[in-house]
């Protein structure tokens, strides 16, 4: 049996999986969280194979528990189940440790193969998300423009934090900022240094922060 462990805010959803999974053979569901902080204490208890990850969730989110979980286990292999399917949310999924990305609305059929074969060690995109990547990896790398640029102190602990992959929300809530202000240091920074989206800036951090003095 495949042991799988559903993780999502809504208990509509969750229902929803239970049902269409309750009717495969060899798939068993042991738990259901609501939370991230939830999902770490059950796949703790419950040692699944498979957890099906929401992305959006109160406390901890699904981006942040799955690279929790995949530091903790070798077992258990996350898919990420969002309706944000074209988001840079495929890059930060994959980032974190994730093994598979649907769309909640993906076929049922669909979500079963899926847990199957990420189950027998596959890796597993959509269509739609395996476009997305490949275009961020085409405008990673293109590169933000040449040339020498100076980041603020305040800056440079911003542009640390968005490339582990939290949020602007996250961000200003670790440095006791406003969202607002957040956006603006993201937005101050992306012009300072010639890029065009978030994906492109951590591409830049991870590649050396070439160019670029910091304090």
């Amino acid at each position: 049996m495949i042991k799988v462990l559903l993780v999502d805010d809504h208990e509509l959803v969750r229902t929803g999986f239970r049902v269409v999974l309750g009717a495969a053979p060899d798939i068993e569901v042991v738990g259901e969280a609501r939370t991230g902080t939830e999902a770490l204490a059950a796949v703790r208890r419950e040692r699944p194979d498979i957890v099906l990850m929401d992305i959006r969730m109160p406390d901890m989110d699904g981006i942040e528990a799955t690279q929790r979980i995949c530091a903790e286990s070798d077992d258990a292999r996350v898919i990420m189940l969002t309706t944000f399917e074209l988001s840079d949310h495929v890059v930060g999924a994959i980032r974190a440790g994730a093994s598979g990305f649907l769309g909640k609305g993906c076929d049922p059929a669909r979500l079963v193969e899926a847990i199957r074969s990420v189950a027998a060690g596959e890796s597993l995109l959509s269509s739609k998300a395996t476009l997305h990547v490949l275009e961020r990896v085409r405008s990673m790398a293109e590169g933000p423009r040449v040339g020498t640029y100076s980041l603020t102190a305040r800056e440079a602990e911003v542009v640390d934090l968005v490339a582990q992959g939290l949020s602007n929300h996250e961000i200003a809530a670790r440095l006791d900022l406003s969202p607002l202000t957040v956006k603006t240091h993201v937005s101050r920074i992306m012009v300072k240094l010639g890029a065009r989206d978030r994906a492109q800036l951590v591409a830049w951090y991870y590649q050396g922060h070439t160019g670029v003095r910091r304090p």
